[in-house]
């Protein structure tokens, strides 16, 4: 039987997760938008090792990495596939020994994300989803936690490496502090997206996220019955996720 995009998704994150437990390549051996926004060789070796995962499954499929750029997995029949592809999330806790890091992979086709996974490399979980058929962890149907009111929402959020942007959203988050149950920073965008499907946040919110980000854990939050906002110039380039209710409650005061 012909594997289905999240099960190849799921067996290449897990083929990264295995190198990254594995590395002590953690010093930073380059930087990206700005000094704080850094590359380890761990970044570099675990793309490369999905992108062969990749290859031998979906042959010709296009390909979108954090540290590799774009291109095309060889010559095949997948060429409707792109998959986008986030081999560290997580670098700067991984570079301090903070036990918060993921891999990320996420399918697109005909523009839409199809299919994705996370793997939590130091909690040893899989999130995966397929559009229209779910969202799980470790291969067991997982739903957004109830949450009726603002106030009760425990809130997870991130900070861009431009210091103007972590400025200014910083300002936001100071103005909801007061009118939710409290914020939490684990510095993993993929992983507070799962987190909130798996009902260990309410609302996630961050500026100046990229597809690799967000593409796999946004198909889950949204599987497991999350709202969800991408960024866009029209919400100033926010990422928005949040339970139902919550979302109605806390998208007015964004504007």
């Amino acid at each position: 039987m012909t594997a289905t995009l999240e099960e190849i998704a799921v067996r290449a994150c897990q083929a990264g997760a295995a190198l990254v437990a594995e590395s002590h390549a953690v010093a930073p051996i380059a930087t990206k938008s700005t000094a704080t926004d850094v590359v380890t060789a761990t970044d570099l070796a675990t793309e490369a090792t999905i992108r062969r995962v990749l290859a031998e499954a979906t042959p010709g499929a296009r390909v979108l990495g954090e540290e590799d750029g774009s291109g095309r997995l060889g010559e095949g029949p997948h060429g409707d596939v792109e998959w986008v592809i986030d081999p560290l999330d997580g670098t700067v806790n991984f570079t301090y020994g903070v036990p918060v890091t993921a891999v990320s992979i996420a399918a697109v086709r005909h523009g839409r994300v199809e299919a994705g996974a996370v793997v939590d490399v130091d909690r040893g979980e899989t999130f995966s989803a397929t559009l229209g058929g779910g969202a799980r962890c470790d291969g067991e149907q997982i739903q957004c936690r109830p949450c009726a009111e603002l106030g009760l929402a425990l809130v997870a959020t991130g900070f861009s490496y431009s210091a103007d942007l972590r400025a200014e959203h910083g300002r936001l988050i100071a103005e909801l502090l007061g009118r939710v149950r409290d914020i939490r920073v684990v510095g993993s965008a993929a992983l507070n997206l799962c987190w909130l499907g798996a009902g260990r946040f309410d609302l996630y919110l961050e500026r100046d996220t990229k597809p690799w980000d967000y593409a796999a854990g946004s198909l889950v939050a949204a599987e497991a019955g999350a709202r969800i906002e991408l960024p866009c110039p029209e919400n100033g380039r926010l990422t928005l996720a949040a339970v139902p209710d919550v979302f109605d409650a806390v998208a007015p005061l964004l504007g």
